[in-house]
């Protein structure tokens, strides 16, 4: 029997009202279970009162610095029957206006509403004092259960993909699908999950609910910093986190992380993005109590793999094994199945069923095929059925015949003591197509042709940059992925081939 997050929520608040279900660790305001539930029975029941209706989309677009304003909305959009559109609050001003018009949107519940979002919503209300209609304002005084009579397949979210390899589009994801295990905790620890994802991507849309469903409080560190997350989890001493990878090459490289008293941890959870393993060395030699477990998802279907609590670094850099439910194959170019060790496209299916694109049947048809999700990830599996990331399969440098994987290249770039962050990826060449070019944070001194000599040592000829650049960050979305398009534009702006 699938219990959805509302009825999660509801089950909770009356075995354990009390229990702090969301801190905010900026203010240190707490949102404890009673509280969520009761507040988001107001908030739906307002909605519903201003004339919302059942499957109306609703942009969220309150940000980091307000999560516990972001989770009260969400949770009130799905009580009054409506379907939740997250958005990142730091989109670009047209970018923004093209979703929202996309998505449809009848309300957008905002932290500031710019002109942008007046000009593309009918209606838009701010957490804001300023204005004539306000968050707060649409709370109604009664706080009682509402009967929505959702189901598994009632659209719950439109959630868009980050868009780094081409314009954002609108994931179709139902109720059903929000969460992997249909568990409710017997008893309430009350120990510290620490957080630092935006709610409006993926892994955070599935954090939602996740801690609770360890008996765990979720602690939200906004605007996450290194040093601010070491201190937080030295003076706060949470036993669980989820992290990106970007933020754990920034932590490793952070001067404060060696000497750091991180022993409250128990278990770290690494996920939405390919990690080396040379990072997760690092990283764990400063856990001395930690399993640190990668993950594997995707917009286009949710969580896809885990490795298991137990596997001790046996499988490390691996993403794990499919999660109940989930089918993984590796496909060559034709669509048939790969064995183990081989490289080639990752394709996933699962119980739930397809999700597809909103109002878009042609993106939807290429996507997923046969009902396999066609991801677009490059991967293997290995004999143990751990799923192994290298990259996208756009990002494929096809260089004078020979192809290169970026994922690759920079796995050993991070092997080098020197290297704190390393992107990857092909740029236009007159004579070889592509050619491979490199960008890096460095952590110490180190020359580029020292790197590059290190690179011949290690990987065949051809996949060594010609050219490595050091930078002093990588540009990155909110969700922690290098925009390796805009290293390209400007590499090419710079030095046209």
């Amino acid at each position: 029997m699938t219990l959805l997050q509302t009825e999660l929520l509801a089950q909770l608040a009356r075995d354990f009202p009390d229990g702090v279900a969301w801190r905010n660790l900026a203010d240190r305001s707490d949102l404890t279970l009673d509280g969520w539930h009761r507040q988001s029975n107001r908030l739906a029941r307002g909605l519903s009162d201003r004339g919302l209706r059942r499957g109306d989309r609703v942009a969220l677009l309150i940000d980091g610095d307000e999560p516990l304003e972001w989770l009260v909305s969400y949770m009130a959009i799905h009580k009054a029957g409506a379907v939740a559109v997250p958005l990142l609050s730091r989109l670009g001003p047209a970018e923004l206006a093209r979703i929202l018009r996309h998505a449809g949107v009848a309300l957008a519940l905002c932290s500031d509403v710019h002109d942008e979002i007046r000009a593309a919503v009918p209606t838009a209300v701010g957490t804001a004092p300023a204005g004539t209609v306000r968050w707060a304002d649409l709370f109604s005084p009664d706080d009682t259960d509402l009967d929505q009579d959702l189901a598994p397949d009632d659209v719950a979210d439109v959630m868009y993909t980050s868009g780094t390899t081409g314009e954002p589009k609108g994931v179709i994801v139902r109720h059903g699908g929000l969460s992997t295990i249909d568990r409710v905790p017997s008893a309430w620890l009350g120990l510290g999950f620490l957080s630092s994802s935006p709610f409006a991507t993926t892994s955070g849309s599935l954090l939602v609910c996740g801690p609770l469903r360890g008996g765990l409080s979720g602690w939200f560190l906004p605007r996450f910093q290194p040093d601010r997350w070491i201190a937080t989890v030295e003076r706060d001493r949470p036993v669980a986190a989820f992290l990106v990878p970007a933020m754990v090459e920034l932590i490793v490289g952070d001067p404060a992380f060696e000497a750091a008293d991180l022993s409250s941890l128990a278990v770290v959870n690494v996920g939405s993005a390919p990690i080396a393993s040379a990072t997760l060395r690092r990283f764990g030699a400063g856990l001395p109590n930690a399993e640190v477990l990668c993950g594997y998802g995707m917009t286009e279907f949710g969580a896809v793999t885990a490795v298991p609590l137990g596997d001790r670094g046996r499988h490390l850099g691996s993403v794990g094994l499919p999660l109940p439910g989930v089918e993984v194959r590796i496909l060559d170019a034709d669509g048939a199945s790969l064995p183990a060790g081989m490289v080639g496209q990752v394709a996933i299916r699962g119980a739930q069923g397809p999700r597809e694109y909103l109002a878009d049947p042609e993106g939807t048809g290429r996507t997923w095929v046969g009902g396999w999700l066609r991801s677009g990830d490059l991967g293997s599996v290995d004999d143990d059925g751990h799923l192994w990331i290298v990259g996208r399969a756009r990002e494929m440098i096809i260089r004078g015949g020979h192809n290169v994987v970026p994922g690759e290249v920079e796995a050993a770039l991070f092997e080098h003591p020197a290297v704190a962050e390393a992107a990857v990826a092909g740029v236009p060449h007159p004579v070889l197509g592509e050619d491979v070019a490199a960008w890096v944070v460095l952590r110490q001194s180190a020359s580029t042709d020292e790197l590059r000599s290190f690179l011949l040592e290690r990987l065949a000829d051809y996949k060594v940059p010609r050219r490595i650049t050091v930078v002093g960050a990588l540009p990155r979305n909110e969700s922690g992925k290098v925009l390796k398009s805009e290293l390209v534009r400007e590499d090419q702006t710079r030095s046209p081939s």
